[in-house]
């Protein structure tokens, strides 16, 4: 199919108005969905025997990739598995694009003479894997960038790969206190990764320099919407319009104009607190007149991560508290805002921006509504959502970042939530989370990655026609 075609098909084919999830709209509750798969139970991994899952009755697992081993051209795996995108490969295989959220001045990965910044070791990694999770071919990617979380899959086939920092040699050290002195390049942007080729490196410059977290693309209009994990301070929702349609271009070009999400009618408007169920808005987009921003005298690096935001702010753009993941699903942009709405009494308040357990949220790109799906009550019924992905049925599937144990949950089209998937507790590593999911093509594997002091991918696999995913 033709370029062209293909995006004259797509806006034929969106439906609306808000469906799917978005179409529930109500606040959630804890008790157990319709569409869930049965209760949990361990079971052992099929590489080792280790028991690292703990799934419904049925479902079998294969971890592979993790941290420490080679790749196919003997270069060593990176840690941090975090984002990922599956694509369709060569006889009947799958291609994942993998981010590794990897901060400070340890150096690249791979070959050094590819990477952006020398001294920076996040990037991505390609796989070509079975639907059982067997490698036959890996290799680095995009290397020399730094923290990168998560990003989003292109209809042009390529994965748009999202830096969560602002470090660089003009930026004072982070939290982590790393030596921003070493660092030969600016980061805090996004980069192209193609499916058959290694990246060539270069920044979208004009999507903005801070801390990104996601990207969904609307093959309607070749808008990128982008989501922010401002950690400490206020968030917001973004939209990065390239000078050409991204599918006509056939790549990513720089140049295009960033905005910010602003609520109509309502300065400000703090989405970061708690919502009245199926709380709905009119929205406008504000430009953001200096996406790039030039620093001078190494300003702290808590100056650094707003000033973008501060411009969208200025202008009355909307507050949210980390956004992470997103996903576009039939003409609407699902994401994740990990620590949005109220406490719970019986919850101690997580650190950062934001005193909640978690929203969803649902833009409707061609209406411009923002609508609140999901509002988590409780830990226990939704803790930290961070990535997130949409299953053929049009169920959603979180990945937790929660503070105790952490779940897969589905997000079903009524609204209802349900476990599908537990983490087995890592010892000497409670930090240990979810992150990546993806279906690969045609829906038999769910692939994941587990972030971990050692971290791995995970393809998982079962009678899903059982249950909504």
């Amino acid at each position: 199919m033709d370029r062209r075609r293909f995006i004259t098909n797509v806006v034929a084919g969106i439906a609306g108005p808000f469906a799917g999830v978005a179409c529930a709209g109500a606040q959630g509750g804890a008790k157990p969905a319709p569409g869930g798969y049965g209760p949990l139970r361990p079971v052992r991994d099929l590489r080792d025997g280790k028991v690292r899952l703990h799934l419904p009755e049925g479902f079998k697992y294969r971890s592979f990739s993790a941290a420490g081993e080679k790749f196919s051209d003997g270069s060593t795996v990176p840690g941090r598995h975090d984002g990922m995108a599956a694509f369709s490969g060569p006889g009947g295989s799958t291609i994942l694009i993998r981010n590794h959220e990897v901060n400070g001045t340890v150096g690249a990965f791979g070959d050094k003479n590819r990477a952006y910044d020398r001294m920076a070791g996040g990037g991505t990694s390609t796989l070509r894997v079975t639907r059982y999770g067997e490698v036959t071919k890996s290799a680095p990617s995009l290397n020399g960038t730094m923290m990168n979380c998560s990003g989003g899959p292109m209809a042009w086939r390529a994965w748009v790969s999202c830096e969560e920092t602002v470090n660089g040699p003009d930026v004072a050290d982070d939290f982590a206190g790393g030596d921003n002195a070493r660092l030969t390049e600016k980061h805090g942007y996004i980069f192209e990764v193609p499916v058959g080729r290694a990246a060539t490196a270069r920044p979208i410059r004009s999507a903005g320099r801070f801390p990104h977290e996601s990207a969904a693309f609307d093959p309607s209009s070749g808008a990128i919407y982008l989501t922010e994990d401002n950690f400490g301070f206020p968030s917001g929702f973004y939209r990065y319009l390239p000078p050409k349609h991204p599918v006509l271009a056939g790549k990513l070009l720089d140049g295009g104009r960033l905005q910010m999400l602003a609520v109509k009618g309502a300065e400000r408007k703090d989405l970061s607190l708690g919502q009245e169920p199926g709380a709905a808005y009119a929205t406008v987009w504000v430009d953001i007149d200096d996406p790039d921003p030039d620093f001078r005298g190494k300003p702290s690096n808590d100056e650094v991560v707003q000033a973008v935001g501060r411009q969208g702010r200025a202008q009355g753009a909307a507050i949210f508290s980390r956004l992470e993941g997103a996903v576009f699903h039939q003409g609407t942009v699902y994401f994740v805002s990990t620590q949005g709405g109220d406490t719970d009494p019986a919850d101690p308040p997580p650190s950062g921006f934001g005193k909640g357990r978690g929203q969803v949220w649902a833009y409707e790109t061609w209406s411009g509504r923002l609508k609140l799906v999901y509002e988590s009550p409780r830990s226990s019924a939704l803790d930290l959502p961070d990535n997130v992905t949409v299953s053929r049925r049009g169920t959603l599937v979180l990945c937790e970042d929660g503070e105790g144990a952490n779940y897969l949950r589905g997000l079903t089209r009524a609204g209802g939530i349900f476990d599908f998937c537990r983490l087995e507790p890592i010892p000497d590593d409670p930090g240990a989370e979810f992150a990546g999911s993806t279906f690969g093509p045609g829906g038999h594997t769910l692939y994941v990655n587990v972030q971990a002091k050692q971290g791995r991918s995970i393809a998982i696999w079962g009678p899903w026609e059982r249950g909504l995913f």
